[in-house]
């Protein structure tokens, strides 16, 4: 079995995927629609989208398999995040790379796959959208389009998601700033009339 390399700019590719904040974060019904929906296109039993963290990798959506994450060290998305395209495998049997990998002599006994990879708000690959079979496969170019054009709409959906993130911040730290300001002269007038009211300056 061949382990994944480590991109050049590893460092920097976890930041970006951290700040995503995708990882561990429960189902979503956007992504899961888009796995289900690439499921049903390609007449595959498995689809992921997978984040690829710094010895795992997380599927933040997953259509056919049970687990949430595997070691990086046997992932296939590991080799497909080194790609600048589809990274593709058509029959594991006959992949040196592969023939001996847990994820092929076991569950989910993969045969077929073919991952795209996903960058984030920079540019850097942080994981995939994989499909999966447990039979060998070839691909031909309009299914090639339709996974580049599925990954692309996962990667819009991450920029939304952190977009939504970065308003809900600001949103939160303008409501601290405001309240904060209000309280610093209200607790001033409160005290002056705490003063009054015990007639601390006399009769009023």
């Amino acid at each position: 079995m061949q382990e994944p390399g480590m991109p050049a700019d590893e460092e920097a590719r976890l930041a970006e995927l951290h700040s995503l904040r995708l990882l561990d974060a429960p189902p979503d019904p956007r992504f899961d629609r888009i796995t289900e929906l690439t499921r049903r296109l390609f007449q595959v039993p498995i689809v992921f989208i997978s984040l690829v963290d710094a010895d795992r990798q997380f599927f933040t959506s997953r259509q056919g398999c049970e687990a949430t994450e595997t070691s990086r060290r046997i992932s296939f998305c590991g080799h497909a995040i080194l790609q600048d395209d589809i990274f593709i495998v058509p029959d594991t049997w006959h992949d040196a790379r592969f023939v001996d990998n847990p994820l092929v002599t076991g569950d989910p006994f993969i045969r077929f796959y073919a991952g795209f990879p996903l960058s984030g708000p920079t540019g850097k690959h942080i994981g995939t959208l994989c499909i999966i079979d447990r039979v060998p496969r070839l691909i031909d170019a309009q299914q090639l389009m339709n996974l580049r054009d599925i990954g692309h709409w996962v990667e819009t959906e991450m920029q939304v998601l952190l977009a939504q993130e970065s308003a809900r911040l600001l949103h939160c730290e303008f409501i601290s700033t405001v309240s904060h300001e209000l309280r610093t002269p209200l607790t001033s007038i409160r005290g002056s009339l705490g003063l009054m009211a015990s007639g601390a300056v006399g009769e009023i």
